[in-house]
């Protein structure tokens, strides 16, 4: 049995993708997801599951697109996955509230930090499967954009420590 965390894209943010934590969590339990728990209603969920990621992915997808009636960009990482995205902050003096883990399916290009546009103060690294992004102003002002990071979805590294709490907590 795997611990598994699943990052859901543009899920209630800014008043976009409405998706009640009670239906999502009901959705994981219909596609056979155990012990499925969410967090902070921004679409991350935590669940077990004896299937693989791909697998895994692929039914959060079909089932988010049956409910919403469009595609649904999903992110999946196991528990140790998460752990090691907390462990890669290349940030850990940084303020975690305004510092990013955007996660992606695949390795960022190399060239993602060059290609960044809108650039001020803040800082990115590469990591596995992830961009970190530290904004020392704070995101709010911030113009900066990382055309790699397109299809991805950013948490702060507050709220990826606590996912990576609960994913540890189910195995």
């Amino acid at each position: 049995m795997n611990a598994y965390v699943a990052l859901l894209r543009a899920v209630n943010v800014g008043g976009t993708g409405k998706l009640p934590m009670s239906d999502l969590k009901a959705m994981c339990q219909r596609a056979g997801l155990l012990e499925v728990r969410t967090y902070i209603a921004s679409g991350n969920v935590v669940f077990a599951s004896r299937e693989p990621e791909a697998r895994v992915k692929a039914a959060l997808e079909a089932a988010l697109e049956a409910y919403a009636g469009k595609p649904v960009g999903v992110l999946v990482r196991t528990a140790a996955e998460m752990a090691e995205v907390v462990a890669g902050n290349p940030f850990p003096d940084a303020a975690p509230g305004r510092t990013v883990a955007i996660f992606l399916d695949e390795p960022p290009p190399r060239d993602a930090v060059e290609r960044a546009t809108g650039r001020a103060d803040e800082e990115i690294r590469l990591g596995r499967r992830e961009i970190y992004v530290h904004y020392g102003d704070g995101m709010g002002r911030s113009r900066l954009k990382i055309p790699a990071a397109r299809a991805g979805t950013a948490r702060n590294i507050n709220t990826v420590t606590r996912l990576a709490d609960m994913a540890a907590e189910l195995g």
